[in-house]
């Protein structure tokens, strides 16, 4: 016996998720269909809600339901530190943490030779461009620590060498909780590197 086609249509459509197979697509389709109607138009609604409603931040590329978002348009921040990350969810993570106080910059990806994308392919000129109006006076680099998040890390700090601004990357290392023998080479190095007084 099949399903009807209804739920084939949904669980094809669920499988194209990100980290969703077949599955784990039916599992949710079953979930969908037993739940009460109310909720089902609610997930339905919530879908349509973003597509229609978010935009990207016309200063920094964060996404946001307005021209400019909430974090570019409070007059709180500090508007002279400046964090550079990849995505929307590397800018959520670190504002979750409360620990920055300053604006962001989404490049929306990472500097990767092998499949094509290159310094026009990402939001690099965009960032040259708010490091000449001169408000910046500190860009911290808070791309991913693996080959091309370095890589990027790297070519945005030569980019700005020309300018009188500080350039800083997050320190990373050993993680809290840590134990050292299951820490990769590379992880431990940076941390040796990276070491600070105490």
């Amino acid at each position: 016996m099949h399903y009807p086609l209804s739920i084939l249509n949904l669980i094809k459509n669920l499988a194209k998720l990100p980290g969703v197979g077949e599955k784990t697509a039916e599992r949710l389709a079953m979930y969908i269909l037993r739940s009460p109607l109310k909720e089902a138009e609610q997930l339905a609604a919530c879908i349509l809600d973003i597509r229609h409603k978010v935009r990207i931040c016309s200063v920094c590329f964060a996404l946001s339901e307005t021209e400019t978002c909430h974090t570019c348009s409070d007059p709180s921040r500090n508007t002279s530190l400046l964090c550079v990350v990849e995505q929307p969810a590397d800018m959520v993570a670190i504002e979750k943490s409360g620990s920055f106080k300053g604006l962001y910059h989404v490049l929306s990806g990472v500097l990767s030779p092998m499949n094509g994308v290159g310094p026009d392919n990402i939001r690099i000129r965009e960032l040259i461009e708010r490091t000449r109006e001169g408000k910046i006076k500190e860009i911290i680099l808070a791309t991913g620590t693996n080959v091309e998040g370095e890589a990027t890390a790297s070519y945005i700090a030569q980019c700005l060498l020309k300018y009188q601004i500080k350039v800083t990357r997050i320190a990373s290392g050993v993680p809290i909780g840590g134990d050292l023998k299951y820490v990769d080479q590379i992880t431990l190095r940076r941390a040796m590197e990276t070491r600070h007084a105490v």
